[in-house]
């Protein structure tokens, strides 16, 4: 069943509605995306996927988001927001999207419906056995998509899909499919909205609790993020004073001896220990500040 090209009895109307109540039409449609997400059966296997991403992490692996369209800017714009809020490489968590970069922000024709290039675009970036690849496709049978997540799984990779119809074909690649069934659209197949949505939600899901199973995150605070700017630096100063219990000046004090890195100002603060021992404790506990505290 084609539920995301389907017409949505709540908005026929909607080109006669006031400028207040399409906005309230399609809020009331957004609220719904939450709760499809909260299904048990959802969350479970979310569980199973972000637990082969972290063993595939510590493996030296990989995380590949592979899609097109609104599918495939998600996938890129989630990989490369994990590198300034957890400080990790830009090759750790990697979006591709058919029709190649240009395709962020004009839309490349016929690139989605290539057999061919997906296996391409995915030796290009070295993808292994190690890693693990999840296809996005909000129709669940995007031919790019799906030839990509075939061509992964002949190389031994975890395979995943999110999709937003019930028996998605590319559910039948993939080792952990996901169907976030959200049902009709407002704007009839405009699946940049409430797919989209879902999408977003889901792979904030993933990927933040992967990073957080690394220890990329002491509490809820962001210790790992990279201070590369005026706000960013004051941010770090703050959340080394609100995971030491100091005060703003003590942590700025910390925070310069660390060689501007707060996780280690973190635990020098906490342990009372120079750099060189902090930074020695956190790699014999794989960065994670909470193995270090007694």
């Amino acid at each position: 069943m084609n539920v995301t090209e389907m017409r949505n009895p709540n908005s026929e109307n909607i080109d006669k509605y006031s400028t207040r109540k399409i906005l309230k039409t399609i809020n009331n449609a957004d609220q719904e995306v939450p709760n499809v997400l909260s299904n048990d059966k959802i969350i479970d296997q979310l569980a199973l996927i972000v637990d082969k991403i972290v063993k595939s992490f510590q493996n030296d692996g990989h995380l590949f988001y592979i899609g097109a369209g609104t599918s495939g800017r998600l996938g890129v714009l989630d990989a490369s927001e994990c590198v300034p809020t957890f400080g990790v490489k830009s090759t750790m968590v990697q979006g591709i999207i058919a029709g190649g970069s240009k395709a962020i922000t004009q839309p490349v024709e016929g690139a989605e419906d290539s057999l061919t290039q997906a296996p391409l675009d995915l030796q290009t970036h070295n993808v292994t056995k190690k890693d693990v690849v999840i296809g996005i496709a909000a129709s669940g049978r995007t031919p790019y998509v799906i030839s990509a997540l075939q061509y992964a799984k002949k190389l031994g990779c975890v395979t995943a899909s999110i999709s937003c119809n019930p028996e998605s074909e590319i559910s039948k690649y993939s080792d952990y499919p996901i169907e976030a069934v959200v049902g009709p659209e407002i704007l009839t197949g405009s699946t940049r909205m409430k797919s989209g949505t879902a999408q977003k939600l889901i792979l904030n899901m993933i990927s933040t609790t992967a990073m957080i199973r690394l220890g990329k995150t002491y509490s809820n605070l962001m210790v790992d993020l990279q201070p590369t700017n005026h706000k960013l630096i004051d941010r770090a100063i703050r959340i080394i004073s609100e995971a030491t219990n100091v005060s703003k000046d003590a942590a700025k004090t910390y925070y310069e001896k660390s060689d501007q890195q707060p996780k280690v100002a973190i635990l020098m603060a906490l342990c009372n220990i120079d750099k060189n021992t902090a930074e020695q404790q956190l790699s014999e506990t794989k960065g994670r500040i909470a193995d270090n505290i007694q």
